[in-house]
């Protein structure tokens, strides 16, 4: 697919996402945030849902989760701009709960619709909603975050191979420092992982 193709598919998406009222969460929402970066990225990086500062502009990771991600992908040598971030869920919970699983299976559609334009060849869910999301979409056994992070799952999407590289949730890190530099070690590996 060219370039002019998949960006009139992106704005076919966040057409419907903004004319989305599959669940509750468009009730509350100031602005979906479908996602940004590179629709040629290898990588699309996979949060939980959009906060107040995201729900705000319409960006994803533009609050303080979003620094602390920027300083991760910086250090990594990953440049933000080449890559594609989104969430599992497109409007902003209210008070920054964790979506409900019915709102993830709602929301779901557009997330794949997301996934088949930019056809990854790593996606990078971040923490253990998005984790448990794409674990239970490509049949793989439950799992927490803290077990799993920085390893390598490979599965096979509708576009083709895909590796499945699971990552603490920069927002964990925030909470709980002692995370950090498991979460720089894993970008590195996920440089590695992208230039191999």
């Amino acid at each position: 697919m060219d370039g002019a193709s998949k960006r009139e598919r992106l704005e076919g998406v966040t057409a419907e996402v903004r004319a989305c009222r599959l669940c509750p969460l468009h009730e509350g929402r100031m602005n979906p945030v479908v996602g940004g970066g590179s629709l040629d990225s290898p990588l699309v990086l996979v949060g939980e849902a959009p906060g107040r500062k995201e729900d705000e502009q319409g960006k994803p990771f533009v609050g303080s989760a979003g620094k602390l991600l920027d300083s991760m992908l910086e250090e990594a040598n990953l440049e933000r701009s080449k890559l594609f971030i989104t969430n599992i869920v497109k409007c902003r919970p209210p008070n920054n709960r964790r979506p409900l699983s019915k709102e993830v299976r709602a929301c779901s559609t557009h997330l794949e619709t997301l996934l088949g334009i930019i056809s990854p060849r790593v996606i990078a869910p971040m923490g253990n909603s998005s984790t448990g999301h794409f674990l239970r979409m490509f049949g793989l056994e439950k799992a927490k975050i803290g077990d799993i992070h920085g390893n390598v799952f490979r599965v096979e999407a509708s576009w083709g191979d895909v590796i499945l590289f699971p990552l603490y949730h920069p927002a964990a890190v925030l909470y709980n420092r002692t995370l950090e530099q498991e979460l720089k070690d894993d970008f590195a590996a996920l440089r590695r992982l992208l230039e191999g």
